[in-house]
């Protein structure tokens, strides 16, 4: 079965960088691919389009790289865990996960037995990871499933969470951690004590629980700063977001030099 990448370079302590992919586009997520990120997470919860469909495009296209392929479901349902996965994705991050019960849910759709409840039917999966007929024997080792923490709740109880075998890390929301936590979610939310602790717990207890940090950043700059803060898996930025900041800086360029 093919290497994950992703969790070799965990295992090497060295961060990984990844790229969001939220148009659901095929050729956006080649060419994401092919820039030299990591992984390229497919967002299917706030995505614009991201059927499952689409999604199995995007994991094809992605193919054509060493890139890990990634998936942030839309949310914690066996049914859909089961599907990306079949169909050829790498890690899974699950979002609003909030008790130990629903971290085993998503890590139990996400491993076969007995670690977890996977049916056995990887189509895809199988062509992706190399076609060595081992799929079934190493995907648990080489499959990674996040569980997003981004509620005051889940901040509470991470300890418990972090017991749940068969999880390999958290992956910070930090909109919604903001939001529960009363703070106004946007760049300066980390100033915030209350955000900045519990950024920082989450950091602490994956740790302690030999678990993986992970954070949604927002651009290079936050994730430099969230992987010197211990946090090995940030995204660099979106699709959309980075074809907004490439036209806004090619116009004010044109101003600049007195087109515009």
């Amino acid at each position: 079965m093919r290497k994950n990448k992703i969790k070799q370079m965990w295992k090497e302590g060295k961060p990984a960088v990844a790229a969001w992919l939220s148009t659901g586009n095929p050729y956006l997520a080649e060419i994401l691919a092919h820039s030299g990120v990591d992984a390229v997470v497919i967002d299917m919860q706030h995505g614009m389009g991201v059927s499952p469909e689409k999604a199995i495009q995007c994991l094809q296209a992605i193919s054509t790289t060493e890139t890990v392929p990634v998936v942030r479901m839309s949310w914690n349902d066996p049914k859909d865990i089961q599907f990306v996965l079949d169909a050829g994705a790498y890690g899974v991050i699950v979002p609003l996960v909030n008790t130990k019960e629903e971290a085993e849910m998503a890590v139990g759709a996400s491993k076969y037995p007995p670690v977890g409840f996977r049916s056995a039917g990887p189509n895809r999966a199988v062509l992706y990871a190399g076609g060595q007929g081992d799929y079934l024997q190493k995907a648990n080792d080489e499959i990674f499933v996040l569980v997003m923490i981004e509620t005051a709740q889940a901040i509470n109880n991470l300890e418990e969470i972090a017991t749940v075998p068969g999880l390999d890390g958290f992956y910070v929301g930090p909109a919604d951690l903001a939001i529960s936590l009363g703070v106004t979610p946007g760049p300066n939310a980390r100033k915030d004590p209350r955000h900045s602790e519990a950024c920082q717990k989450v950091v602490d207890v994956a740790k302690a629980h030999g678990l993986i940090p992970c954070h949604h950043g927002s651009n290079p700059d936050e994730a430099a700063d969230r992987f010197a803060q211990g946090f090995m898996l940030c995204q660099i930025g979106s699709d959309g977001g980075m074809v907004t900041a490439s036209a806004a800086s090619a116009l004010n360029r044109l101003t600049e030099l007195g087109v515009r």
